[in-house]
């Protein structure tokens, strides 16, 4: 066990930090380490010391002041894993501060999960030093050596609010997961914040954690709770504890929850006997997500996601996407390959020279656009990466754009017969699958975080026989290839679950639904590790299943392959065992969103 849980602190510390490279003396900017000292929680009140890095361009002064980046880590890093990043942006005339999140790398009090009260207000008083405040940069730890104030960056006469406000730089935000996480949550509390860039980030975290992928009333939020991640949660888990020891942290910190905010061992714990979480537990992780203050996000957002990611899936990002664009916040979106799940592609991102990757040069121009006002331009509405074209050098070639989102046509298959997709007449048959008890997984092979640390990846579909139903195309003559969400609806006979279900949530069916590449060899794989848990409120009314976005093409001779299984290894399935039957027909569909 010890073995295990080193390993998969080492690989989530890999996935959920952005990698960078520290500056040499030889670069055109200034760093120095400071100590800042905020004041978080409810009231104000609670004192936190923060760790961070200032970087300044030696071509900037007070008579020729420049824009400034504030960015912080993914969970589990520090302020250096920002650090190829921050030479870059400093090289190019902006001061950058980077600075290692509440809870790690350094700094101190407890992780709150991004949430506004607390990491939303440190980044909030960064941002006043960033514009000049006084009393909160301090050379040592113990706060008692006042740093010099920072006369450096443009002010700007207005916030977003069009209030005019002391200490206002010109500031952007950038960073990943975790860092993500900050932007939108710094943003929703100070109009001072003036272009926002997350990168593979969440929009709840009640559905990152625990996702229903049906009963979604707003973007990927549900009314009917999901299915518990049990292999992320440990790793989170795990990752807070090992913080707590790095920043030497003693009791009472200790209890009730290792170096979190109380409520979230209390959480994941249930939601990892139960399967799901609990009302108040929703209502925490929703207060800590962007879904909760989307209308306060009113600076111009550009939203990166990834591809291979099984934790914050490219779902999260339409769902902000979408809602920003509804209320006139201007929003582009990026699709890159790199995600949590799996690592990115050649061309992609470099920090050493950002215009040549395709992701940092589009980050690039949306700084050098929205904060020093330069007539750039920031690229297309919506990007996504295609891993079936060849390229050398920038990833560029591999992208496809659009002026709009969505993309493609939607083309619709019927359940047919035994085992058929079809696109004409569907014809009379069924399967039964089931569901085993206790939430127990159908198959052993590929976990959600280890990926491909732990060896090749083959993300076989290998259900055991009996806990899964199945229906495939011919194979294929043409390529197929998809951009965007699968839609599946269907209809299940579970007269079991039928009579459970009026107990809530235990009692209610959880099933996966899953789309596979099948090869001409007859092996099914799947899309980057993506499946779709739903927890089913009524059995006896049809549903929709929104799956995980992917980019994908089905290559001539292989086969598409609609997946419904029991159970998942990466998921707390349904408490109760249940058979389940799908019968074919013209109501039940799976739908893709096909592109040239």
């Amino acid at each position: 066990m010890k073995r295990v849980t080193l390993l998969v602190l080492a690989v989530l510390a890999a996935l959920l930090a952005i990698p960078t490279a520290p500056a040499t003396s030889a670069d055109p900017f200034s760093k120095t380490t400071l100590h800042f000292k905020v004041l978080v929680g409810p009231t104000g009140t609670q004192v936190c010391d923060v760790i961070g890095d200032v970087y300044v361009p030696a071509t900037a002064s007070a008579t020729r002041r420049v824009p400034a980046v504030l960015t912080t880590n993914g969970f589990g890093g520090s302020k250096d894993d920002q650090g190829a990043a921050a030479a870059a942006l400093a090289s190019r005339g902006y001061v950058v501060l980077s600075y290692s999140g509440l809870g790690f790398g350094g700094s101190g009090c407890a992780i709150t999960l991004d949430a506004p009260d607390y990491d939303g207000k440190a980044a909030s008083q960064l941002v006043s030093y960033l514009g000049g405040a006084t009393g909160i940069a301090f050379v040592d730890k113990a706060h008692t050596q006042p740093a010099p104030a920072l006369d450096v960056v443009q002010l700007d006469a207005r916030d977003h609010d069009g209030v005019a406000r002391a200490n206002d730089p010109r500031v952007g935000t950038f960073g990943g997961s975790y860092g993500g996480g900050f932007q939108f949550a710094v943003a929703s509390i100070d109009a001072r914040v003036d272009a926002l860039v997350p990168v593979i980030t969440w929009n709840d975290l009640s559905y990152s954690l625990a996702p229903n992928n049906t009963a979604q009333t707003t973007g990927v939020s549900t009314s009917v709770p999901g299915a518990a991640k049990l292999v992320w949660a440990l790793g989170f888990s795990v990752i807070g504890v090992s913080s707590d020891l790095i920043n030497q942290q003693v009791p009472p910190d200790l209890l009730p929850c290792p170096n979190f905010a109380a409520f979230v061992c209390p959480a994941l714990i249930t939601a990892g006997a139960t399967g799901y979480l609990q009302p108040a537990d929703v209502a925490h992780l929703r207060g800590r997500s962007v879904a909760s203050f989307l209308p306060a996000i009113k600076v111009p957002t550009l939203l990166v996601q990834g591809e291979r990611d099984t934790l914050f899936n490219i779902n999260e990002a339409v769902a902000t996407y979408r809602a920003l664009q509804a209320q006139g916040t201007e929003t582009k979106m990026v699709w890159q390959l790199g995600g949590h799940s799996g690592d990115g592609a050649p061309g992609e991102v470099n920090w050493t020279d950002p215009a040549s990757g395709y992701v940092s040069g589009r980050v690039l121009n949306w700084f050098e656009r929205h904060l020093k006002g330069r007539a750039v331009g920031t690229g297309p509405e919506f990007a996504y990466f295609r891993d079936w074209v060849p390229y050398t050098g920038s990833a560029g070639p591999a992208y496809a754009t659009s002026p709009t989102f969505p993309v493609g046509q939607q083309r619709t298959w019927r359940l047919s017969g035994a085992d058929a997709l079809t696109t004409g007449t569907a014809t009379a048959g069924r399967q039964t699958l089931l569901t085993p008890p206790a939430g127990l997984p159908t198959r052993l092979d590929e976990l959600d975080v280890l990926g491909s640390k732990v060896g090749p990846v083959t993300s076989l579909v290998t259900d055991l026989p009996g806990t899964f139903a199945a229906w495939s195309t011919a194979p294929l003559t043409t390529p197929l290839r998809v951009a965007g969400s699968p839609t599946v609806r269907l209809q299940v006979s579970a007269p079991g679950a039928v009579l459970t279900q009026q107990l809530g949530p235990a009692g209610q069916l959880v099933l996966f639904v899953k789309v596979a590449d099948v090869g001409p060899d007859g092996k099914a794989h799947l899309i980057n590790g993506l499946e779709a848990p739903v927890r089913i409120a009524d059995a006896t009314k049809p549903f929709t299943v929104q799956l995980p976005a992917i980019v994908h093409e089905f290559a001539p001779g292989h086969r598409l392959r609609l997946v419904v299984a029991g159970g998942s290894i990466n998921y707390r399935g349904g408490v109760t065992p249940n058979a389940v039957t799908i019968a074919s027909g013209a109501a039940q569909t799976l739908t893709l969103p096909v592109v040239p």
